[in-house]
């Protein structure tokens, strides 16, 4: 399917958003994120169904371009996290290497279980909820990180976005599209090969019709379309090789540190120095001093912050 014209991508994915919509009375809105995925997918959806709201949850991790674009879009409900992004941090830890790592790790710390014969962290242990024994999950070599000088957890997203949107779900009886996509992790393409595009039967549905999308067809449906996005993206350009977007290729959370260890240099937090200097100093300003205190952390598992 990721190899398939756009078009006919288009035509799939908006047959998904109407079997979504009849599903569910009209019952639906748009996570809107301001990013370029989530903008491609609020303009497949209101091109069938005008009236649809979108939704978008104001963490203060957004880029500042990022929120004054969402103020330019009509009908757009701005929802507001019990916790800030530092709160959640003292409570429960740091985001670092990926969901499940910071998952794993944060529960050895809390609970001081690694594994009896080697001392590693792993996922074998059975004794926790959600570990499972999966020798291709092993993260031994993230072991170092249980004795971490600070705690580290994946409880960010949901504390601030998941619970922040199915609160809302539960106050309006609404069910979401999200503009993700099978290619931007190996979770997602599990759960898009076990539930498709509209997942019906999860304990919190929700339509994904992008699932089989690929970044240049999200690219090349701005650039046809001249649809307007956020600027910290740059420019979109068409080449041979594809397109290209000449300021960010991402934007998500400013301080997430989520795969940041796989980037080439300049990293997200090296790019963000130049950028957006005041959002770089106070993530890297000590934690007593009142900043984040994400030097030490992103040092600590060896990535340069400038």
């Amino acid at each position: 399917m990721q190899s398939w014209s756009l078009a006919k991508k288009i035509q799939v994915s908006q047959a998904r958003i109407m079997e979504w919509y009849q599903a569910f009375d009209g019952k639906v809105y748009v996570s809107f994120s301001g990013g370029k995925d989530s903008t491609v997918l609020l303009d497949l959806v209101r091109n069938i169904y005008p009236e649809t709201p979108a939704v978008f949850v104001d963490t203060g991790l957004e880029f500042p371009e990022i929120r004054d674009f969402v103020k330019t879009k009509e009908n757009v409900v701005w929802l507001k996290p019990k916790m800030n992004f530092r709160m959640v941090i003292e409570t429960y830890g740091y985001p670092i290497i990926s969901k499940e790592v910071s998952r794993d790790v944060g529960r050895v710390q809390k609970y001081g279980i690694t594994n009896k014969k080697t001392g590693d962290l792993t996922l074998s242990y059975k004794s926790l909820k959600g570990l499972h024994n999966n020798p291709a999950a092993n993260k031994s070599k993230w072991s170092f990180l249980t004795n971490a000088p600070f705690k580290v957890s994946n409880q960010c997203c949901d504390i601030m976005k998941k619970r922040t949107i199915h609160a809302y779900e539960k106050e309006t009886g609404r069910r979401p599209y999200i503009g993700s996509m099978t290619v931007e992790s190996r979770q997602r393409r599990m759960q898009w090969l076990v539930n498709g595009c509209n997942s019906f039967d999860m304990k919190f549905p929700s339509s994904k019709p992008l699932s089989f999308w690929t970044e240049q067809d999200v690219l090349e449906y701005i650039s046809v379309n001249r649809l307007p996005y956020a600027s910290v993206y740059g420019n979109i350009v068409g080449e041979r090789g594809g397109y290209h977007t000449t300021g960010r290729q991402r934007t998500g959370c400013v301080w997430c540190g989520y795969g940041a260890h796989l980037e080439k240099e300049p990293n997200r937090f090296q790019q963000l120095k130049v950028t957006h200097p005041q959002l770089w100093n106070y993530c890297m300003k000590p934690w007593n001093e009142g900043g984040l205190g994400m030097r030490e952390v992103l040092e600590y598992i060896n990535v340069k912050v400038e």
